[in-house]
């Protein structure tokens, strides 16, 4: 059985994707993920916020539908979710807005702007309350993958996909080409290993005002607008943090540059120029193969309505036989719904990939889908070096 770590409660991840032994095992080899991304959904769904807990569980529910995990919105709705995740629009105004964000940043993260934070803060939101909303589509993107992913694993293909009624601002926008940030820096419009900064849409909180317990909730990381914004649920963000150093900086499972490869893959997918930047970076300097990383980096994909790709398996063309595996996997699990198979699974064993490993790539690339929308939707990029 799949446990926290600290109980006999099998956590919502394990549960949900009703863990065979083997996978269980293989996951358990890394118990600190299985316990941080469960604290980080208590602290979520459970946890004090400026958003009710009913309205956060029935906008995850909506989210879970995007992604196609029913078995997820019946988990809400057995916690008293609201009623948000059917094919009618909440009637509230403000409810309706933030089902809207929820749409577009689930379906189409690299299509918001700062006009839809905008929108949100003339329908009543607060600052930590956007943070809320951003953080519950975020956060189950993860999930669901996560769930889907370990089901792969077990020869589970995800099941019948229907999705809500459209209720997103963002059908039929193109992403921004604006070659200047919020801030009025220089805005990357392409991908790069280059070091990048972003800046916030919202105010994050000022380094001065920082309490004790949002200080610690980033121990680690810099003080930053990114980490300083989401420093306004503290409790979420500590148990992400600890998500993170548990996924991508321990020893065990996938070599850490095929992490880091997923993280950049996953980015693509998703269309996150600052997320792919940093991963990609890590990914060459680990490997030391910066022409590989770049040809991924490269890849133009084709997209259609509401900024969805089209076909992700370019992005593995050229590459060796194990990073062509990882890389389409990752691509396709990081897909709106998900477009791996179990397909992908067969060919990654057939390169030597074991459960551990595979465990392991999907925790990482799940991991990304929620860092892409966090950062997608609450702020943008930008060149640090003004002469730029």
């Amino acid at each position: 059985m799949s446990t926290t770590g600290d109980t006999t409660q099998p956590d919502d991840i394990g549960r949900l994707a009703a863990l065979d032994e083997r996978i269980a095992v293989a996951r358990a080899g890394k118990p600190l993920v299985v316990r941080r991304a469960q604290e980080a959904g208590e602290a979520l769904f459970d946890g004090p916020a400026p958003v009710s807990a009913p309205v956060r569980r029935g906008l995850a529910a909506l989210a879970a539908r995007w992604h196609g995990v029913p078995e997820l919105v019946e988990h809400h709705a057995e916690r008293g979710a609201d009623p948000l995740y059917g094919d009618d629009l909440p009637a509230d105004p403000a409810l309706r807005a933030a089902a809207a964000h929820i749409d577009l940043i689930t379906v189409s993260p690299a299509l918001a702007t700062r006009a839809d934070l905008a929108r949100l803060t003339e329908a009543g939101w607060s600052p930590d309350a956007i943070v809320t909303l951003s953080q519950t589509a975020a956060f189950t993107a993860f999930q669901a993958r996560a769930v889907l992913g370990l089901r792969l694993l077990q020869g589970r293909e995800p099941g019948p996909y229907r999705p809500p009624a459209r209720t997103t601002p963002g059908h039929g926008r193109t992403k921004s080409a604006a070659r200047t940030a919020s801030n009025g820096r220089e805005r990357p419009v392409e991908y790069t290993r280059e070091l990048l900064s972003w800046t916030a849409w919202v105010p994050p909180v000022p380094v001065d005002e920082l309490t004790p317990e949002q200080e610690d909730s980033f121990r680690g990381k810099t003080n930053g607008e990114y980490f300083r914004l989401l420093s306004r649920l503290p409790k979420v963000l500590a148990a992400r943090t600890a998500l993170d150093t548990a996924i991508f900086a321990t020893r065990e499972g996938l070599p850490r540059a095929e992490r880091e490869l997923a993280a950049a893959a996953t980015s693509k997918v998703t269309d996150c120029v600052y997320c792919a930047s940093v991963h990609a970076r890590k990914s060459a300097q680990m490997s030391k193969r910066e022409q590989d990383v770049d040809r991924l980096l490269g890849v133009s994909l084709p997209r259609g309505a509401d900024w969805v790709p089209e076909a992700t398996a370019g992005l593995a063309e050229g590459q060796d036989e194990r990073w062509s595996a990882v890389i389409a996997f990752a691509a396709a699990l990081a897909t709106t719904p998900v477009s791996a198979t179990t397909a992908h699974v067969d060919r990654l064993r057939a390169v030597g990939l074991t459960d551990a490993e595979l465990t392991d790539l999907v925790a990482a690339t799940a991991f990304f889908t929620w860092a892409n929308r966090l950062m997608l939707s609450l702020g943008d990029p930008y060149w640090p070096d003004a002469s730029r």
